[in-house]
C-alpha cells in the first residue's frame, strides 16, 4: 500500500521528509488527528472537525497561509500576505511542510510543522533569503519590507520574552521566516504551536546528510541551528504574545516509509 501512495508523488519526493509529511496526515479524520495530537499533548489537541494540509495523499498541496489554504479566514490570509509582502502579486510566501487547526487552550489556534530527515537539510537553511540575479523593483520593495517585518517581531518579541531575538532575512532566513509568521499570527488573535519535527532514522537519505537517529541529536541540532537567533530557553515553553499561547517545540518521531502509516512512537 505504501508504495502504491509514494508512487503518485514527483519521483524527487518519494523519500526523506516528504512523504513521512503526507503519511502523517493520511487516513482517516480519527487516525490523523490522534497522530497530530500525539505531537501536541500537553498543550494542544487536533479533532476530527478540524482541517490540515497536506491531506495525506489525496491533495498534497503544502499550506501557504494566506494563499493555499483552508486554515484562516480569508480577512486573515489577506491580513498575513499584506503584511509580509509591499507588492504581493506573483510574490512566494512561506510553504509549511504541516499545518492544521487545532484547539490550544479552549481555543481556535493553528499547528504549524516545519519537518526534516537528516541534518544538511537544516544544515542548508542557514542561509539568507535568496536574491534574485535581475531583482525587478517590486522584489527590492519585498525585500525590504521582509527586513522591516523581522525587525518589527524582533523588537515586540524581545520586549515580550526579555530575550534578545535576532530574526534576520540575512542567515537562517527559514526559521526566522517560521517564527515571525508565527508571532504576527497571535497579534492577529491567534494561537500558535510551531514545531521543528525531526524524522528518525531515514536512512534512505544516508547519501544527503545524516539522519537522526534519536531525539537528543535532533534536539541539539535545532538548538545549535537558533543560537544566533534567539536563546535556546525559547524551546519547549509556552510563550504569552499579544495575549496568545506561543509554543515552540522540538519534537521527532518515526514514519518508516516500508511500514506505512500505523502509530509511530513519538519520542519526544
Amino acid at each position: 500500500m505504501t508504495i502504491d501512495l509514494l508512487l503518485g508523488l514527483n519521483p524527487k519526493a518519494r523519500r526523506g521528509s516528504k512523504p513521512r509529511c503526507h503519511l502523517l496526515t493520511h487516513g482517516d479524520p480519527e487516525e490523523v488527528s490522534a497522530r497530530l495530537t500525539q505531537l501536541i499533548t500537553p498543550w494542544g489537541q487536533v479533532d476530527t472537525v478540524n482541517k490540515w494540509m497536506p491531506q495525506g495523499f489525496t491533495d498534497t498541496a503544502e499550506a501557504q497561509l494566506g494563499r493555499v489554504d483552508n486554515l484562516l479566514a480569508p480577512a486573515v490570509g489577506r491580513a498575513l500576505v499584506d503584511w509580509w509582502l509591499a507588492m504581493p502579486k506573483d510574490a512566494r510566501v512561506p510553504h509549511w511542510d504541516i499545518a492544521s487547526t487545532c484547539t490550544i487552550e479552549g481555543k481556535s489556534g493553528l499547528l504549524l510543522i516545519e519537518a526534516k530527515a537528516h541534518d544538511e537539510e537544516l544544515n542548508y537553511e542557514k542561509t539568507g533569503k535568496k536574491r534574485e540575479r535581475n531583482e525587478t523593483a517590486g522584489q527590492r520593495q519585498n525585500r525590504e519590507q521582509i527586513h522591516n517585518r523581522m525587525q518589527e517581531a524582533n523588537d515586540d518579541l524581545t520586549d515580550s520574552t526579555k530575550i534578545e531575538w535576532a530574526l534576520s532575512i540575512e542567515h537562517h532566513y527559514q526559521m526566522s521566516n517560521r517564527f515571525g509568521w508565527a508571532w504576527k499570527l497571535t497579534e492577529l488573535g491567534i494561537p500558535v504551536i510551531l514545531i521543528y519535527l525531526g524524522f528518525l532514522n531515514a536512512i534512505e537519505m544516508s547519501d544527503r546528510g545524516v539522519p537522526f537517529d534519536n531525539y537528543e541529536t535532533w534536539a541539539q541540532l535545532v538548538m545549535s541551528h537558533s543560537e544566533p537567533l534567539f536563546s535556546n530557553q525559547v524551546w519547549n515553553m509556552r510563550w504569552m504574545l499579544h495575549g496568545q499561547p506561543f509554543i515552540p517545540l522540538i519534537k521527532s518521531t518515526e514514519v518508516p516509509l516500508s511500514i506505512g502509516v500505523e502509530e509511530a512512537d513519538d519520542e519526544n
